[in-house]
């Protein structure tokens, strides 16, 4: 499995949105200077974070993007899946119909475990996690 880039940056967007914020509204330019992304690539992850509801936007002067709940109700896992789809390294570790082999096939076994490796990682990091450890390593 392969995080592509972007979800990288949209863990780095939401990261940079709940350091930054402060309960106002985060102009994405700013965000695109900090993490040094191009404004126009964060706009259509924006975009897609938007749909999903984990961020709002404010128009208009001093307008810019909010996260719509407190940092620890964001799991890494919730924001990589808005960009990444499923997280699982093959369809059959999460669809038992994807193929006629599926009731004699060992190997689906190490796919699962993977996937439940991956997903016991992502969904028990928190943003506000990703917060503090970022002030522990940056302040």
């Amino acid at each position: 499995m392969k995080i592509s880039t972007k979800g990288r940056y949209a863990l780095r967007l939401m990261l940079d949105i709940a350091l930054t914020g402060s309960g106002q509204p985060v102009p994405l330019r700013d965000v695109a200077e900090r993490q040094e992304i191009s404004d126009k690539y964060l706009e259509q992850i924006v975009t897609q974070l938007g749909r999903a509801g984990l961020v709002r936007s404010v128009r208009g002067a001093g307008g810019g993007y909010l996260l719509t709940r407190p940092p620890a109700e964001y799991t890494v896992g919730e924001i990589l899946r808005v960009l990444e789809g499923s997280l699982a390294p093959v369809s059959c570790a999460t669809d038992g119909s994807c193929c006629a082999r599926m009731d004699r096939c060992v190997t689906v076994e190490v796919w699962a475990k993977i996937q439940e490796a991956v997903a016991g990682v992502v969904d028990h990091i928190t943003l506000a996690d990703l917060v503090t450890r970022y002030h522990e390593k940056c302040d």
